[in-house]
């Protein structure tokens, strides 16, 4: 068996798996949950197709002149449902609508994410929300051809490297394909993900109903985990929840997302969604506190697409400088946290509470009187500069 040496150089799209003529390549497991592909020498017949299609040995530019706008899904419920302005949502039903097809991350009955399909608009809340943990591809690059190949219009969702693997497992363009990526913070361990999911299902004894990374009961920008359980409700904070405090500090992120290949102004989707922050600074009047997405525009395709949805949009023109200063994830990789190794060290003999306590939330509650102290601070300047 042949393996990844430098698991930097891997971001786990599974292009090579799919492209495999002889099924040469399986992808396999390591201790930290994360999934590398695994080259079987007697199936293999060196054709290296694995190396022409892997986006890790290439550099795509796309000169696309990017339009930018802040914008938010007219229809409430369906906005308070997405994790930012429900955009997502308006651009799958417009594919479904077409007959065609919608590919994107979704939870299985245990809370593993896959990538999945969806034919009919009644499903498009299994897609819906964001899926903090590195989805599996599985074949879902051969699915999208075999779909494009009926004539089938296609919308494929997900992380920039998964849409780099897509074109480059699709070796042309197809004139029904759009795809639509986000700015990604990074992926989560799978394993870490289920650590957590085991740890709270123990504490709360009771079996897991649903789970939502990014409930608005109290807005949008103190977007809370809430977990539904037979007959508990657990919700917690993004900075006060175990997993998240883990995911946001960077402790348990894939080794190829802290220097990421594809964060730049380049990218070879057709449209790029996320959250805007800084959205009252720039665009007060578009700020509610229900969600705001950031809509990036980087091909003809994707304009197109925007303006057949716009109509069911409140939206305004924007700036991608705004976009770099809230969002750095925009064009910046996260840097890896000090304890990394700690955290997997420990995974699988502390409890996820003690593992967490020790390496993660000390860290952040020291983070967290520093701004609070420059919070006061700032306050009692201005104060005095009224009062003078």
């Amino acid at each position: 068996m042949i393996k990844i040496k430098n698991k930097e150089k891997c971001c786990g799209c599974h292009a090579c798996v799919n492209i495999c003529p002889q099924k040469a390549i399986r992808m396999q497991e390591d201790e930290k949950g994360f999934k590398y592909p695994v080259v079987d020498k007697e199936k293999c017949i060196e054709c290296r197709l694995c190396e022409k299609v892997c986006p890790m040995l290439k550099n795509t530019i796309n000169n696309y002149e990017k339009k930018v706008y802040a914008a938010m899904n007219k229809n409430k419920n369906e906005r308070i449902n997405s994790s930012s302005g429900g955009i997502f949502s308006l651009l799958a039903k417009e594919i479904l609508n077409r007959k065609g097809i919608v590919f994107g991350a979704a939870f299985d009955k245990d809370f593993n994410v896959n990538h999945v399909y969806i034919d009919d608009i009644k499903d498009i809340n299994k897609l819906q929300g964001s899926k903090y943990v590195q989805s599996n591809i599985n074949d879902s690059y051969k699915k999208v051809k075999e779909y494009l190949n009926k004539d089938k219009f296609v919308l494929f969702t997900g992380t920039s490297c998964q849409i780099e693997g897509l074109k480059s497992y699709l070796m042309k363009d197809y004139e029904k394909l759009y795809t639509q990526d986000i700015i990604c913070h990074g992926v989560p361990s799978p394993k870490v993900w289920q650590k957590y999911l085991e740890y709270q299902k123990k504490l709360n004894k009771e079996n897991i109903k649903s789970i939502s990374f990014r409930n608005k009961d109290h807005g949008w920008n103190l977007y809370q985990t809430k977990i539904l359980f037979d007959t508990k409700t657990y919700s917690n904070e993004h900075s006060k929840d175990l997993f998240m405090q883990a995911f946001l500090k960077n402790s348990c992120l894939r080794e190829s997302c802290y220097n990421c290949h594809f964060k730049n102004n380049y990218r070879n989707s057709d449209i790029t969604l996320a959250d805007f922050w800084g959205i009252k600074k720039f665009h007060p009047n578009m700020n509610d506190d229900k969600g705001t997405s950031a809509i990036i525009i980087n091909s003809q395709k994707g304009e197109e697409l925007f303006n057949v949805i716009k109509d069911d949009c409140i939206y305004v023109k924007s700036k991608i400088k705004y976009i770099h200063m809230y969002n750095s994830a925009y064009i910046k990789s996260v840097s890896k946290d000090k304890k990394y190794p700690e955290l997997y060290d420990n995974l699988d003999i502390e409890n996820f509470d003690v593992l967490v306590d020790k390496h993660i939330s000390k860290i952040q509650l020291h983070k967290k009187i520093i701004i609070k102290i420059k919070s006061i601070v700032k306050k009692v300047l201005v104060y005095l500069k009224v009062i003078s």
